[in-house]
């Protein structure tokens, strides 16, 4: 069983403007009718959450199945992953290069991961990271990297819902528009 979630991801929110932005996507939420203003123990790893709104549905690509979890903001520096799994491959934002993170069994091809594991942990604690592409050689931002799947994006505001149908492609593009226009990428998974 487990617990699916769909995180939204603006890639271009900074350390001080995530609060304001998340209170913005926020307001957007609550006025289209998709989330409640109200909090309450409707997420997983947070104490509260939004839960649900009377018009969940325009959100949705199915509306078959009602969303029984709600919506939890994450602002600050955050690793957004896909829970179960990992990525294959990150590729580079200079030149699409794939660097190959595992084999076609699942083993890790072997010092592959390292650079992206020391740029992981200085961004975490700095908010700014790079990895040298070893194809092209040029260092790109660590958030630029495309990871397969859309495995990680690393960011400071996340709308991350939980237990939710997939969402649509116009809702998506509603919450960036509400963003102010801001990059956003899907990171879907389940726990």
């Amino acid at each position: 069983m487990g617990s699916h979630f769909q995180t939204v991801v603006d890639l271009d929110a900074t350390p001080a403007d995530a609060p304001s932005l998340a209170a913005r996507g926020l307001a957007w939420l609550v006025a289209e009718g998709i989330v409640r203003a109200e909090r309450t123990d409707c997420v997983l790893g947070a104490p509260l959450g939004h839960p649900p709104g009377p018009l969940w549905t325009k959100a949705v690509r199915h509306r078959d199945w009602e969303p029984h979890d709600g919506l939890n903001i994450e602002t600050g520096p955050t690793v957004f992953h896909g829970g179960q799994g990992d990525a294959m491959y990150a590729a580079c934002p200079h030149c699409a290069a794939h660097v190959d993170l595992y084999t076609d069994e699942w083993e890790e091809v072997e010092g592959a991961w390292e650079p992206f594991e020391k740029a992981i942990g200085t961004w975490c604690d700095t908010g700014r990271a790079a990895v040298a592409c070893p194809r092209c050689g040029r260092a790109g931002d660590l958030a630029a990297w495309n990871w397969e799947s859309d495995h990680y994006a690393f960011g400071h505001l996340g709308f991350e819902f939980w237990d939710w149908p997939e969402f649509g492609t116009g809702f998506l593009e509603g919450l960036a528009r509400a963003l102010g226009g801001h990059r956003t990428v899907l990171v879907a998974g389940k726990l």
